[in-house]
């Protein structure tokens, strides 16, 4: 089938991909140029396992293309899939100008009877717009009807994910939306579950600001352990043998971060208020997990005398392992907090370097100074305190022992709980991690 692909984010590119990898004729659009470019020779503008290789292999096939060129991508297109960014603003509610963007380029470019389909996460009843406005502004005598697909992919592991999902979940208005859909997914043998559109937006949110409750409660359940004497892995393990609750999300950290559930949690907020009602469970999830992002500063701040002239060492910049992405990450907020402090700042992290750059560029920042590092012990070299923001392989291999030799303070703020507190302080490390 003949498939179109707007916007080469994580959303668009993952599932164009792997649209390809399953024996679809695959276009992907974007506006930039030289993106478009780079990835015609196969190579990923994002990091993520698997996807340069499927990218290669595709291209060299001839099922996969990259254009700017969305006319001639939308014009005979069976279906085109929106998958641009809907990036948060500043009420909480979702950015939809992406949307409306690619919807008129539909509408004034599509020649034949398609099928649009909006992967992009949306409040409940985008769909209905966006079908009337293609509805409004199109050129030729066509049919086009307007389905819901939304993803559910884990950054880190997005390919897996999308080709080895759980259940595919589809909102359709008609029955020839509905087996056009089923028939797209065919080829990759999972679940689908269908339903309107409406419940088909909604249910992504309730998936993602789910799964952001259950992370906040148990950072939350984690600062009372460390008040009454609990240790939270144990609650965890504990908890986790309850079929009720389940064994994933429950690692107590630092909070959440990346581009899904701190902006989806907001939408959701905002979207019950516009409707006059209030998630009093979501907005206390928003709550705690903006307090627990710098827990671990706090409880530095109140050890040391100042962070001024200080070497410190961050490990971990992504918003979690197996990814480039610093939208949200934690590591955000306590870099601004220890630069304006006057820190000396030496991170380190094995995929988010050249993302971080952007944010914090190399040299004098604030009050303090921001340096790149090119490993774990360049970093630790002389450090008078160390914090861990993401729990990357090597970063969780690092020996007490390596604490203890290469810093001039083995002081360590673990946010991710990645090492033995009984270990570290045999070593002679002085240690810190949540709810321990």
């Amino acid at each position: 089938m003949k498939i179109a692909v707007a916007g080469t984010g994580y959303v668009g590119l993952v599932a164009g991909v792997c649209f390809a990898e399953v024996g679809h004729d695959v276009t992907c659009v974007d506006v930039d140029e030289k993106k478009v470019e780079i990835m015609r020779q196969g190579i990923s503008p994002i990091y993520e396992e698997g996807l340069e290789e499927l990218m290669q292999k595709n291209n060299a096939k001839g099922t996969l293309h990259f254009t700017t060129d969305y006319r001639e991508a939308y014009r005979d297109a069976d279906a085109i899939f929106i998958g641009v960014g809907t990036p948060e603003m500043p009420d909480g509610s979702a950015n939809l100008s992406y949307i409306a963007t690619v919807s008129r380029q539909i509408a004034e470019t599509v020649e034949k009877d398609c099928l649009v389909v909006v992967k992009s996460t949306v409040p409940v009843g985008t769909n209905d717009k966006v079908e009337q406005f293609i509805k409004d502004f199109l050129v030729h005598d066509v049919k086009v009807e307007v389905a819901s697909n939304p993803e559910f992919l884990a950054q880190g592991t997005a390919v897996y994910d999308t080709l080895h999902a759980a259940r595919i979940i589809i909102g359709t208005e008609s029955s020839e939306a509905e087996d056009l859909l089923k028939k797209i997914y065919e080829p990759f043998g999972l679940p689908i579950v269908s339903v309107k559109r409406r419940s088909a937006e909604m249910i992504k949110y309730a998936c993602n600001d789910f799964l952001a409750l259950k992370i906040s409660y148990m950072n939350d359940i984690a600062n009372l352990c460390e008040l009454v004497g609990a240790d939270i892995t144990d609650v965890a393990k504990g908890m986790s043998y309850d079929e009720r609750i389940g064994a994933r999300f429950l690692n107590a950290g630092i909070g959440f971060g990346g581009s899904c559930f701190p902006k989806d949690t907001k939408a959701l907020k905002f979207l019950a208020r516009e409707h006059g009602y209030q998630l009093r469970t979501v907005e206390a999830c928003v709550e705690v997990n903006s307090s627990q992002k710098v827990r671990l500063f706090e409880k530095a701040k109140d050890r040391m005398i100042s962070f001024a002239g200080l070497k410190v060492a961050v490990l971990g910049l992504t918003f979690k392992a197996g990814t480039d992405d610093l939208r949200e990450a934690p590591s955000i907020d306590n870099l601004k907090l220890l630069l304006a402090a006057g820190a000396d700042v030496y991170a380190y992290d094995p995929k988010g370097a050249d993302r971080a750059k952007q944010l914090f560029p190399e040299g004098k920042l604030e009050q303090g100074t921001m340096h790149y590092v090119s490993g774990v012990d360049e970093a630790l070299e002389g450090a008078n305190i160390c914090f861990v923001f993401t729990e990357w392989g090597e970063i969780r291999a690092i020996l007490p022992e390596q604490f203890k030799s290469k810093m001039h303070t083995p002081l360590v703020y673990d946010g991710r709980n990645l090492y033995d507190p009984k270990q570290m302080k045999d070593a002679g490390v002085e240690y810190y991690s949540i709810g321990r």
